[in-house]
């Protein structure tokens, strides 16, 4: 994993965390055990799901640059269809409420991408790669190799 993906995924998942302990205590104020375990099983569906998207966009990105889309795009589908066998499963559930289980996520959703932008803003990260560091060959030294070049090589400023 990438130094700034674990930054993103550490920065994002810590927030996330709290919010969810925040969570289960209101969910225990609103409905009780139940209220407490619906808001327990939304912090971790929700930090789980958004953890395995920065994975794979990050581990796509070590591949090729190409397949970040891909990957991101295949996890949120991947995402959607779990989401929809979780709601299938826990449709009748009793041991859990689950209107504490949805409004957990939706607010630890929100705080989530809260807590990914402000790293990523607040992140110093270059936007664009030197061609010499990327392809791999060695970066000359001399003083030549540093020199202008093109019609305008011989001129002052």
């Amino acid at each position: 994993m990438h130094a700034s993906d674990a930054r993103i995924l550490r920065g994002a998942a810590l927030p996330t965390g709290v919010a969810g302990v925040v969570a289960i205590v209101v969910g225990t104020l609103i409905s009780g055990v139940e209220g407490a375990l619906g808001a327990a099983l939304g912090t971790v569906v929700a930090i789980a799901f958004f953890g395995i998207s920065v994975v794979a966009v990050g581990y796509a990105a070590k591949i090729s640059p190409q397949l970040m889309f891909t990957a991101a795009m295949a996890s949120y589908l991947v995402k959607i269809l779990a989401m929809f066998v979780l709601i299938a499963l826990f449709q009748d559930a009793t041991a859990f409420d689950p209107q504490v289980f949805g409004y957990s996520i939706l607010a630890l959703t929100v705080v989530w991408i809260a807590a990914e932008i402000r790293v990523t803003l607040r992140a110093k990260t270059t936007y664009v790669d030197d061609p010499a560091e990327s392809s791999g060959a060695p970066r000359s030294q001399d003083a030549g190799a540093s020199a202008p070049t093109g019609p305008s090589a011989g001129r002052s400023p």
